[in-house]
C-alpha cells in the first residue's frame, strides 16, 4: 500500500505501485486491474484520485481502458501506437542534442585537461 505521507500526490503513489508490479511481473500484461471502486477501498481514497492513478497509468502506457470492460496492465511501447503530443516529440528530441552536445563537451573536456596534465609534466 502506498504510504500517503511521503509528500507524493496519492494518484502518484497507486499509479507508481502499479507501474512496479507491472515490471517486476507481478502482473502479466493484459491482466485486469482494479477498478476507482476497488481502488478506493483498496487505498481509502476519493474517486477522483482512484480516477487519477488510472489516467496516469493510462499515459505512461501502463494500462489500456476499455469502455465498459475495465482497464487492463499493459507494458510501455506494447499493444498500441504511443499518444505522444507533437510538443513531447520535440522536447524528446531536443533533449537528445543536447545530450549529444554535453557528452561532446565532455571529451573536449577531457582532452583539455590531458593537454595541462602534459604541460604541466614536461616543465
Amino acid at each position: 500500500m502506498a504510504d500517503f505521507t511521503a509528500g507524493r500526490a496519492a494518484y502518484l503513489q497507486i499509479a507508481d505501485e502499479f507501474k512496479r508490479r507491472i515490471r517486476d511481473g507481478e502482473m502479466e500484461p493484459g491482466e485486469k486491474l482494479p477498478s476507482e471502486a476497488e481502488l478506493m477501498a483498496q487505498h481509502s481514497v476519493s474517486r477522483t484520485v482512484a480516477r487519477q492513478a488510472i489516467a496516469r497509468l493510462r499515459e505512461d502506457g501502463y494500462a489500456i481502458s476499455h469502455q465498459g470492460k475495465g482497464s487492463f496492465a499493459a507494458m510501455p511501447g506494447e499493444g498500441g501506437p504511443s499518444k505522444r503530443s507533437p510538443e513531447f516529440e520535440q522536447i524528446t528530441e531536443y533533449l537528445s542534442e543536447v545530450r549529444r552536445d554535453v557528452r561532446r563537451l565532455a571529451e573536449r573536456m577531457d582532452q583539455l585537461e590531458d593537454l595541462v596534465r602534459q604541460q604541466a609534466q614536461g616543465r
